[in-house]
């Protein structure tokens, strides 16, 4: 489970605890704000959950968008 004030950027790719019902459960972040927009990687659909709801049900981050990368490792 992430913490509710993770920092998340545009083209995280998260694995979230239950399958969509295509059967997919990577979802990578396309909007953040209070809410957290998601696009299922398998099908396409895209979603919108509360920031709350996302981080009880995120498993884990599977990839950092280039940007997280630069802004996480600090100055220089």
């Amino acid at each position: 489970m992430l913490a509710i004030n993770e920092k998340l950027f545009p083209g995280d790719l998260v694995q979230m605890r239950k399958p969509h019902p295509c059967g997919g459960d990577r979802w990578e972040i396309v909007r953040v704000g209070a809410d957290i927009g998601l696009l299922c990687e398998t099908c396409g659909r895209r979603v919108l959950l509360p920031r709350r709801k996302f981080a009880r049900g995120a498993r884990r981050f599977l990839r950092r968008s280039p940007q997280a990368l630069k802004e996480l490792d600090g100055p220089g």
